[in-house]
């Protein structure tokens, strides 16, 4: 059973920042660890000092942890301490004196132009459930929408008359995102054919029902993408947001404003943006060389 402080520390999470069901289950799941850490040091939550969270942090480097999952895990400290002292159950931030680890700056994985055309031709849309991916894939490549957002579009969240979607991203945060002509044409042909044979006369405001007619989840639509992957002979390393990355990186290729690209992928951080410029990089060194004058 979940600690009552977590509890209520997750409860706030949800009623204030509108955080998805995935990250307060991070949450959730980084906090009761730390605190069968803290039993086993005879201590309760409310005990904790920056020498028991040190101990931790050290006894994680021991056990070999990624250093990724160990940052996470500090944040998620940060928050729930800063809760309890805004709560007034804490006087003081256990937290306050600890530093990060230093990560590597990882870039994106991106597919080349080539590939994603090679990706989404992959499909054969004479299979409703593959018209289905094929429009999901021009979607996705169209707008930059993480994976668990595509598989949630409901059908009122989409204009192909307009020719923009409507999504609501992470902290409950709105944002329009425009459609190209062969992503319109696409979803049109799916929506007219493929889908009402996916539905089979059952009622769904889902965009992309599964066989089921019910929301696809995000596990099932990636192994789509590796399935097609590997139909199209592309060996690169993938992940959920392959082409969320290659959305991105294409666009500053073809040089778009940053800015715009923030805005587009629903960043609140241009900073989190700017790691696309590193996979740009060569393409945007290319073009100096090609026509600066003492390039």
């Amino acid at each position: 059973m979940l600690n009552p402080l977590i509890e209520q520390f997750i409860d706030d999470l949800w009623s204030t920042k509108g955080l998805s069901d995935n990250t307060l289950s991070s949450y959730r799941t980084d906090l009761a660890h730390f605190e069968r850490f803290v039993l086993s040091r005879r201590k309760s939550l409310i005990e904790v000092d920056c020498l028991l969270i040190r101990d931790y942090l050290t006894y994680r480097f021991d056990k070999q942890f990624a250093k990724t999952s160990t940052a996470r895990l500090l944040s998620s400290l940060r928050r729930f301490y800063g809760f309890l002292v805004i709560s007034k159950m804490m006087t003081e931030d256990p937290t306050a004196l600890i530093e990060s680890p230093k990560l590597a700056r990882k870039l994106p994985d991106a597919l080349t132009e080539a590939q994603v055309d090679s990706l989404l031709s992959e499909p054969n849309v004479d299979d409703p459930i593959e018209r289905r991916d094929k429009a999901m894939l021009e979607l996705l490549y169209a707008t930059g929408l993480r994976v668990t957002e595509l598989v949630s579009l409901t059908m009122d969240q989409i204009s192909l008359r307009q020719g923009v979607v409507r999504v609501m991203g992470k902290g409950g945060k709105e944002r329009l995102v425009p459609l190209g002509e062969l992503a319109i044409a696409e979803v049109e042909q799916f929506i007219k054919t493929a889908r009402p044979e996916l539905l089979n006369l059952k009622q769904s405001d889902v965009l992309f029902p599964s066989k089921r007619a019910q929301m696809m989840t995000r596990q099932t639509f990636w192994h789509r993408i590796k399935l097609y992957a590997a139909r199209a002979g592309i060996n690169s390393h993938l992940s959920p947001h392959t082409l969320r990355h290659a959305f991105a990186t294409h666009l500053l290729n073809h040089g778009a404003d940053l800015r715009v690209v923030q805005l587009l992928l629903g960043h609140s951080d241009l900073s989190t943006t700017q790691i696309y410029t590193h996979v740009a990089k060569a393409r945007l060194q290319q073009l100096h060389q090609q026509h600066h004058p003492r390039g």
